[in-house]
């Protein structure tokens, strides 16, 4: 080749790049492999070029403009500016901030690259009242307790839909339970204002304790709580770190009787119950690893338990300070909790064959609690059951909606090990699955075909906690430690039920996910009209409020407890 050909051959920008590849590709008849090895691209990005070059969106040879150059390229006057700005005690944002309002912008990392080639170093850490350029800071309002009931006044209420929630929490007499519970106080607020708070900030689907900042500022959720202001975030993230899992489970157990009395959490159909793997974000954690589904692998994660009341498709309980060890008692740990709480054993437990193991069921079986679940399918046993003839497999009519309501149903009673009574094994096939699905469970007496329907009823608490992870951003915990976690798991619970009683007074809204319930109702503007015996809290105008007017919402006068037994009332404009 003659001198000069190198240019061809060894192409310097990308623009020609580009051209000496596509023309490879396209004269020369290379592949799109060949093309990618010999100039350095991806196959992908090849067809990519070819597809916008056939498509007339391929300019080959404008080469990309380069950006402003950084300090490396900063004038002198420039860095003149910087270091004077610097000198006067200025940040790095206040510096920039200040040469843009002068006409010189520039971003806050070319200040620092700047200030850090010339050595200057960090400024001391200062909180924001101390910081050149902000407003004028006021005197920061503490959270404290009212000194006295306003006599007549007026509250503007940016989240006053949450009020909707305290003729809920009255009923439940949530305010009592916080404190027979034994929640810490401090010297400024009860236990009951700083659980509420939290619980305010859960019900206003605040993500984590530290987004609670978003509700601090609005007087009129403060004065719901009888307080002058709501805490800030480090109250709340701090609280949370206070409060033993023993106090937890009597908040509970308080809740679960309370409940009984409003004909919730029965347990006459018996519980659902699942694991949930709540992922750690962050590095430098004990915690063990569990499989976490939606990252579809095993990572450093807190393990919670749920159990679900299967008539109200409410959850009744939590935990999550589980090790792995204990993982397969936690049944056992349920168990006792319900029979504490209520004075009688839970009814039928129904729960995935990963739950627990077969000494754990013997144990369950020799206490008389009845449980249905899942049993993996062995090579031998699904031979067995191919083997059989076809008048051994019974047609059932299963009252459910969907599909697969007639399927083919097969009962043996087996022998199990570790299991010291027999067991009913349930083969079911015609479900769409290529393999017969086995049940196991130690109750004889119920139809195969109920059983059946039951377990795939089980679904409703997976359901349930993906309304919670979306509804209540029960996934978006970055906490290391299992206490933590366990607080945001209890007010998750009850503000479940929160939810749910709220809206089963609703046409059409008792099954309603948390997302729904909050759009429609709950997010919603006010005013506080505040009385010596009375609060009026009138709402702004939404298009769902006739749901509420049918509710008796418009009619109701509920004495708040933390009120003294003071009222609280709603209005609604005209439409």
């Amino acid at each position: 080749m003659r001198t000069g050909a190198e240019y061809f051959t060894q192409p310097g920008g990308a623009g020609q790049r580009r051209y000496e590849a596509l023309r490879a590709y396209f004269v020369e008849g290379a592949s799109a492999a060949e093309v990618a090895d010999r100039f350095g691209y991806s196959t992908a990005s090849v067809h990519q070029m070819a597809t916008l070059l056939r498509t007339g969106k391929l300019a080959l040879f404008t080469e990309a403009k380069t950006g402003p150059k950084g300090p490396r390229k900063a004038t002198a006057e420039l860095r003149e500016k910087v270091l004077a700005l610097r000198a006067g005690g200025r940040s790095i944002g206040e510096i920039a901030a200040a040469l843009a309002t002068a006409g010189t912008p520039v971003s806050a990392q070319t200040v620092w690259q700047i200030l850090d080639e010339a050595g200057v170093a960090r400024l001391p850490r200062r909180d924001d009242s101390t910081r050149r350029g902000s407003p004028t800071q006021l005197d920061p309002v503490k959270a404290a307790a009212l000194t006295q009931w306003p006599a007549a006044e007026q509250i503007p209420c940016e989240h006053a839909g949450l009020l909707l929630l305290l003729p809920a929490m009255a009923k439940l007499g949530l305010a009592d339970l916080v404190r027979e519970a034994g929640y810490p106080a401090t010297t400024a607020i009860t236990a009951w204002q700083s659980v509420g708070t939290l619980l305010l900030a859960k019900c206003a689907r605040a993500a984590r304790a530290h987004h609670i900042d978003a509700l601090t500022d609005d007087a009129g959720l403060a004065f719901a709580l009888g307080l002058t202001a709501l805490p800030k975030a480090t109250h709340a993230g701090s609280y949370s770190y206070r409060v033993p899992r023993e106090t937890n489970q009597k908040m509970l157990t308080g809740l679960v009787k309370n409940l009984r009395t409003l004909g919730l959490a029965s347990g006459t159909q018996g519980f659902n119950l699942d694991f949930h793997a709540i992922r750690h974000h962050g590095e430098d954690t004990v915690l063990e690893k569990h499989y976490v589904p939606r990252r579809s692998q095993r990572t450093r994660a807190v393990l919670t338990f749920f159990a679900q009341d299967h008539a109200s498709t409410e959850m009744v309980y939590a935990n999550s300070e589980l090790t792995k060890a204990e993982q397969a008692r936690e049944i056992i740990a349920f168990a006792d909790y319900w029979h504490h709480a209520t004075g009688e054993d839970p009814g039928l437990l129904v729960f995935d064959s990963q739950l627990t193991t077969y000494k754990v069921l013997d144990e369950l079986t020799s206490r008389g609690i009845r449980w249905l679940t899942l049993r993996q399918r062995g090579a031998t046993e699904l031979a067995r059951l191919a083997a059989l003839p076809t008048q051994q497999w019974k047609t059932a009519t299963v009252a459910r909606t969907g599909r697969y309501r007639r399927p083919h149903i097969h009962e043996d009673t087996i022998k199990l090990k570790d299991i010291a009574s027999n067991i009913r094994q349930i083969a079911i096939r015609n479900i769409g699955r290529d393999e017969p699905t086995l049940l196991i469970t130690n109750d004889h007496t119920n139809p195969a075909k109920d059983l059946f329907a039951r377990y795939a009823e089980r679904m409703g608490i997976e359901n349930e906690l993906d309304a919670y992870i979306s509804g209540f951003h029960l996934d978006a915990l970055s906490s290391g430690v299992p206490l933590n976690v366990d607080l945001d798991t209890t007010l998750t619970v009850i503000a479940g039920n929160l939810y749910r009683l709220f809206a089963r007074d609703l046409t059409r809204y008792h099954a309603a996910t948390p997302d729904t319930i909050w759009r429609h109702f709950l997010d919603d503007t006010g005013t506080l009209h505040i009385t010596d015996t009375e609060v009026t809290c009138a709402l702004k105008l939404r298009s769902h409020h006739p749901q509420l007017i049918d509710a008796g919402y418009a009619d109701q006068h509920t004495p708040i407890p933390w009120w003294n037994n003071r009222t609280l009332r709603f209005t609604f404009p005209p439409r």
